[in-house]
């Protein structure tokens, strides 16, 4: 079993700057991606950001030229930077690790971190 832990969540003013942290832990011998999504209230969750345990990225458009996903690999931790907030990126971040192997390559799956709030106020 695997654990996806998020942190660093918050009330920032719009323009601010945020940095979140996500980490897996538990059984885990490889990651083929982790990943942020986010689910405002009355709206489906979306995909914000990937990224590959070889570095390639993906962003929603809407997030394009303001956040950045980076990952530590030896660590299984991913982070988001988020920079220029705007009001309507309040919502719950939720990290995603996919494609998730045990030791001797056993399994294949995804776990979701619980979430953390982020809230920009205008």
């Amino acid at each position: 079993q695997v654990q996806v832990v998020e942190s660093g969540g918050g009330l920032v003013q719009a323009g601010g700057s945020l940095r979140l942290s996500c980490a897996a832990s538990g059984s885990i011998f490889y990651i083929n991606a982790m990943g942020w999504y986010r689910q405002a209230p009355g709206k489906q969750r979306e995909l914000v950001a990937t990224i590959t345990s070889g570095g390639s990225t993906n962003y929603a458009d809407s997030v394009k030229g303001r956040f950045t996903i980076s990952r530590d690999n030896g660590k299984n931790t991913v982070y988001l930077q988020m920079n220029s907030l705007k009001p309507e990126d309040t919502a719950v971040y939720y990290c995603n690790a996919a494609g998730v192997r045990g030791r001797n390559w056993v399994g294949n799956n995804d776990y979701w971190g619980q979430g953390t709030q982020v809230t920009v106020s205008s």
